[in-house]
């Protein structure tokens, strides 16, 4: 059975440096009926105007993704990280016993465009940490976090894996389901086809009762497949 989560569906917050569209419930936006697909508790698909971007602020016990779609991210925390990511790069934030951070646009012209999401950690309480890989020459389906860090993928504390789609118009991939997990997908930008479900950009479907996954682009497009706990 496949679920859909039409992007027009999704919450929406406008504060003008910041156009966000929110797969499930998330601050001023609640809807008991989309709470998070098992661990996966958020994803934002955020807009930040030049020169703007999230001040210092703080996180406890949650595993922070940020997958940069278009523009750049500038990122400071208070482990004393400090970097930049540009399209193609995927930060990981470990906020465990608690840490502080920021995230800006530095450009002064151009947008930026990047989706944050964030999944439950296993354990409360590890010690706060980062780490960032660029994924920007991978094509067709690749993994890029896992619990393990297993195939040059970035870990998280928790027995969920992430897998980036990268496929032109035509290409297809798979991915075999395993009793008791979790699966959703979410099209970053594009049309992708789920079995026999086509998503569109900001699309995203929970997966459940399939022994197969096909994913069949039917254009140029960036899509995440979650597999959850």
């Amino acid at each position: 059975m496949i679920t859909t989560r039409l992007a027009q569906d999704r919450g929406h917050a406008n504060f003008g440096w910041l156009d966000s569209h929110h797969t499930f419930s998330f601050g001023s936006y609640y809807d008991p009926r989309h709470m998070g697909v098992s661990a996966l508790r958020v994803i934002n698909d955020d807009r930040v105007v030049a020169g703007a971007g999230f001040d210092t602020h703080s996180h406890r016990n949650m595993e922070i993704i940020s997958y940069v779609l278009e523009g750049t991210i500038e990122h400071k925390d208070s482990t004393g990280s400090h970097s930049q990511l540009k399209a193609g790069e995927v930060q990981v934030m470990s906020a465990g016993r608690g840490i502080a951070h920021s995230e800006y646009n530095p450009s002064a012209k151009d947008g930026l465009h990047f989706l944050q999401i964030w999944i439950e950690p296993a354990v409360d309480g590890i010690a706060p940490g980062y780490v960032q890989r660029d994924f920007s020459s991978l094509r067709g389906k690749n993994l890029i976090v896992s619990p393990d860090g297993r195939e040059g993928s970035l870990r998280i504390h928790q027995d969920a894996s992430v897998y980036q789609l990268k496929l032109a118009a035509g290409e297809e991939a798979s991915h075999e389901t395993t009793a008791g997990r979790g699966y959703y997908v979410h099209v970053a930008q594009g049309s992708l086809r789920v079995n026999e479900v086509l998503l569109n950009t900001g699309d995203g479907a929970e997966i459940a009762g399939e022994a197969l996954i096909r994913l069949l682009a039917e254009g140029e497009t960036e899509a995440l497949l979650f597999e959850l706990p």
